[in-house]
């Protein structure tokens, strides 16, 4: 092979691990916000309260954040990640189809948990795999579009109208049912396209390994990466971030339907405009942090994501709710700068998928388990406008700790030395006169 088709290769190849990544990492959203969809549906055959939504939810993150979290050091660790990403898959798709299965409570709470052990190491498998395969220059599209915008296209925006007309057309336990289809064949890609190693490349986690265990060194462990400034924030803006995530996708539409009186199909149409919103800004907020930086971009977008919840509160028709949760549902564009741009742009290659597991974890342990449960207590106490309070406190928390940040976009980086040598420059030419 030619140094000129070398390149073209690993560019293609770059190109068709993006699509098949974000296919992945949609379904596995459009299965995991399914339960929120279908929740008007079927609490009333259920039985189910708002605070069993919320247990329900917390305990999918539960499992989740354990189970990505482990298996993302253990991947570090064995330097292997594409069998554990079709395990992960086949997993949550089949657990996925099992939700239909439910009769009550406890048998939903039960598969929702053991859907989330299957989902917790997608994320973390997933970016590590994009983030070596990717040119610098296209590293914060690359992993926003993967994480923020396939999320939003196929789990929030193409999710809503096809889980809710399926549910209102034939029930919503054939919802669950037909969902696990998607999963099976997105399986069948990854085993058949999807390389542990770029063409043309060396993998970074064992030549680094390799380093390591020459020097007697041995694998990162979970204080060291803390030590690090960004990771330690990074974990605590996740645990934030993810109050406002979760909060708000969990109760936005039961609050729609119950509170603001919305038909099932007016609330689909409110929560299309979020997963509309969901892909622009899951990839147009990395893409603007790869020009004005990683720090500037958190700090202002999650300023505007605590605005969205607050718009579900006080906007008055179903299309003025939509454009607005539109304009303001930017945070998920900020998910990939905290929990995988800055981590993989901060630690070692070998350390990545470890980082990321710490990240998502912490996050999901916090805001994902805490959060929910106590939301749907105080909202069966207070009323539902609680939670989409609390979800605005957690984005105005994240955005305070975003000042805390240390810059890490390259473009930028290059930009500060190259005006840094020119400042030196001119203070020789001034001392030589």
């Amino acid at each position: 092979m030619t140094s000129h088709s070398a390149p073209k290769l690993a560019w293609t190849y770059e190109n068709r691990l993006l699509l098949i990544l974000f296919m992945t990492f949609g379904f596995v959203f459009f299965d995991r916000l399914a339960l929120s969809f279908l929740f008007p549906l079927m609490s009333a055959e259920l039985h189910l309260t708002n605070a069993q939504l919320g247990m329900v939810s917390s305990a999918l993150s539960l499992t989740w954040a354990l189970s990505g979290a482990a298996t993302g050091a253990w991947s570090d660790a064995r330097g292997t990640r594409k069998p554990l990403l079709i395990a992960a898959v086949l997993g949550f798709s089949i657990c996925s189809a099992l939700s239909g299965l439910v009769a009550g409570f406890v048998s939903l709470i039960a598969f929702r948990a053991l859907m989330g052990i299957a989902e917790g190491p997608v994320l973390p498998l997933s970016q590590s795999l994009m983030v070596e395969s990717s040119t610098p220059s296209r590293r914060g599209m690359n992993m926003g579009l993967l994480q923020g915008s396939a999320a939003g296209l196929l789990g929030a925006m193409i999710g809503p109208p096809v889980v809710i007309g399926m549910a209102t057309a034939y029930g919503w336990r054939e919802a669950f049912y037909v969902s696990c289809i998607p999963g099976l064949l997105i399986a069948f890609c990854i085993w058949r396209w999807v390389r542990e190693v770029p063409p043309g490349g060396v993998r970074h986690a064992q030549a680094e390994g390799a380093a390591t265990q020459a020097a007697g060194g041995t694998t990162v462990s979970r204080w060291a990466l803390l030590k690090e400034r960004n990771i330690l924030l990074c974990v605590l803006i996740s645990c934030c971030f993810l109050t406002w995530f979760v909060v708000i996708i969990s109760f936005a539409p039961v609050f729609l339907v119950e509170n603001r009186h919305l038909s099932p199909s007016g609330m689909g149409v409110v929560m299309t405009c979020l997963g509309a919103a969901w892909v622009l800004w899951g990839f147009a907020v990395p893409a603007i942090s790869d020009r004005i930086g990683r720090k500037p971009t958190m700090i202002a977008f999650a300023l505007i994501a605590a605005v969205c919840p607050i718009v579900l509160i006080h906007g008055d028709s179903v299309w003025a709710l939509g454009t607005l949760v539109f304009v303001t549902y930017t945070g998920l564009g900020c998910f990939t700068l905290f929990m995988a741009t800055i981590p993989a742009e901060t630690v070692r290659p070998r350390a990545i998928a470890g980082a990321l597991g710490l990240i998502m974890g912490a996050g999901e342990l916090m805001g994902g388990f805490v959060a929910p449960t106590v939301a749907g207590f105080a909202a069966d106490k207070y009323g539902l406008q609680f939670a989409m309070w609390m979800s605005a406190v957690g984005a105005i928390l994240a955005c305070v700790l975003s000042f805390a940040l240390v810059e890490t976009a390259p473009a930028v980086l290059r930009r500060r030395a190259l005006a840094c040598a020119a400042a030196r420059l001119d203070t020789q030419n001034v001392g030589g006169r």
